[in-house]
């Protein structure tokens, strides 16, 4: 059965403000892939989601693949920065301070970057894309113990990563209200924080 389209669905949306044209292409971008998959990603797709025209997309960005990485590394930032992976404090209360937080305000951010993570199974091409994202994400997340007192422990990075990305997801897809992801959360930093305590 086709998909019901509401009035204003195919309406052009507003264009953007000069200037920020780009940064608008590549939200939406991250909006099209969160919602209808990588493979519906195309530039006429991302120009009607942004309110432009096609032919800007490929001004922008030449190619698609470009502008998958571009969204991807958007993206990236976006996550950083809203979810205060890596505040830099060295206080245990900052810790992902704002993940869940982040998660319930830009779903899509996420949800385009576990996207590309499924497609890059189907697409091996995809995998260095994938392969960076978590990389950048583990690389903060060490620097971040490592500013905690915790030391540069490979294991421990890893296990505190798979903790927040399972949260995360947990709570993109299965409702994990932001209450019960902020108590895990609290839970992690007492954790870290008897781990710092053990070592001292």
């Amino acid at each position: 059965m086709p998909e019901l389209k509401t009035e204003n669905e195919d309406r052009p949306k507003a264009r953007p403000a000069y200037g920020e044209g780009r940064e608008a292409l590549l939200r939406a971008a991250v909006h099209v892939v969160a919602n209808r998959g990588l493979r519906n990603l195309t530039f006429r797709a991302v120009a009607a989601e942004a309110g432009m025209t096609h032919g800007l997309v490929r001004h922008h960005f030449g190619t698609r693949d470009a502008l998958i990485e571009a969204a991807l590394e958007h993206s990236v930032l976006t996550s950083m920065e809203s979810g205060a992976l890596e505040p830099g404090t060295g206080e245990m209360a900052d810790f992902s301070a704002g993940l869940a937080a982040a998660v319930t305000k830009e779903p899509d951010t996420q949800a385009f970057q576990y996207e590309l993570m499924l497609e890059a199974r189907r697409t091996p091409a995809l995998s260095h894309l994938t392969e960076k994202v978590y990389s950048s994400y583990r690389e903060a997340t060490r620097r971040e113990l490592i500013a905690l007192g915790l030391g540069d422990d490979t294991a421990l990075t890893d296990l505190v990563f798979a903790a927040l990305d399972g949260l995360v997801f947990d709570q993109l897809t299965h409702g994990l209200d932001e209450g019960r992801a902020e108590r895990a959360l609290e839970r992690l930093r007492e954790i870290l924080t008897g781990l710092r305590s053990a070592g001292t």
